[in-house]
């Protein structure tokens, strides 16, 4: 990835961490990579889990919901998140979830926050 859009998207990132964290959730992890794929940031609120994609887009790009988080891309978080369970089991226990949050989408508020964007099998 170009380091402009690196950089957008680091900026991006920390401001969906800081909005999760104004909403309660605790922020476990960002970044987490594997080789099936990378869940942006890895949060818990209560006893829910939740895998957060996060899109980023520039200088008011308009960009259709439905192409953000295609079915391929859904299926490497999930394989990611899988991998994240595994690792970490004291979580086998929660709810989990899959978001996704957009910032700086045209028409809407700056951080777009869509709870059970998709739904997925983990097992």
């Amino acid at each position: 990835m170009p380091d402009g859009r690196r950089e957008t998207g680091n900026q991006g990132e920390a401001l969906a961490a800081e909005y999760l964290l104004q909403h309660g959730f605790s922020v476990l992890q960002r970044n987490f990579r594997t080789r099936e794929g990378e869940i942006d940031i890895i949060a818990q609120k209560g006893d829910v889990l939740v895998f957060v994609e996060v899109k980023t887009l520039p200088n008011g790009t308009q960009e259709l919901l439905s192409h953000v988080l295609d079915g391929r891309k859904q299926r490497r978080i999930v394989k990611t998140a899988q991998r994240f369970l595994a690792i970490h089991r004291q979580y086998s226990n929660n709810y989990i979830r899959f978001d996704v949050i957009v910032i700086g989408m045209p028409g809407v508020k700056q951080v777009y926050h869509i709870e059970n964007a998709f739904i997925a099998e983990l097992l």
